[in-house]
């Protein structure tokens, strides 16, 4: 959401995060990559990416293995700040993310992955992203991921089987 730049409050940086949540869950990797500068740089888990091209390719890919992709984002914190050179407004965003999906390239087992990811903005890039920080680890989900929990067995299903929604206890157990 272009039109949100910094410096953030709480609430902006919250709109910021949910509008990025639904761009992702469509899994539409031209209209993800035009949240980023054109040069924008990433690490997500090991891969390390720049720019638009790379972007795209990266999302196709991910989404082509990521089938039934659900995202959730949650504000972590936010900071602002002044560029000491030209005196522009930047600012920062790490969010708390899960995602379920069923893995393509692991016979259709449900997954979900857990991560935080730090995010840089210019206000003189428009509100795009410049910069994004990944680290996340996936959990298989069920028994032998099929999704399905088994509370008496310790083994944790699916969350996302509806809509997306903000009523899911994160706890220290899943960190």
């Amino acid at each position: 959401m272009a039109t949100l730049t910094p410096p953030f409050t709480e609430d902006t940086a919250r709109q910021k995060l949910k509008f990025a949540q639904s761009m992702w869950n469509t899994c539409n990797p031209q209209q993800v990559s035009k949240g980023y500068t054109p040069d924008c740089i990433w690490r997500n888990r090991h891969f390390f990416i720049k720019g638009t091209d790379e972007i795209v390719a990266f999302l196709t890919r991910k989404w082509e293995r990521e089938k039934d992709y659900r995202l959730q984002k949650e504000l972590f914190c936010f900071q602002n700040g002044t560029d000491d050179v030209d005196g522009s407004a930047w600012g920062k965003i790490a969010v708390q993310f899960w995602y379920e999906y069923r893995d393509a390239e692991d016979g259709g087992k449900w997954k979900r992955c857990y991560g935080l990811e730090d995010w840089t903005f210019d206000a003189k890039d428009g509100g795009k992203m410049r910069k994004r920080m990944m680290s996340g680890n996936d959990v298989l989900l069920g028994k032998d991921g099929d999704g399905v929990a088994l509370p008496d067995a310790g083994i944790e299903g699916r969350w996302f089987t509806g809509d997306i929604h903000s009523d899911i206890d994160i706890g220290d157990r899943h960190y």
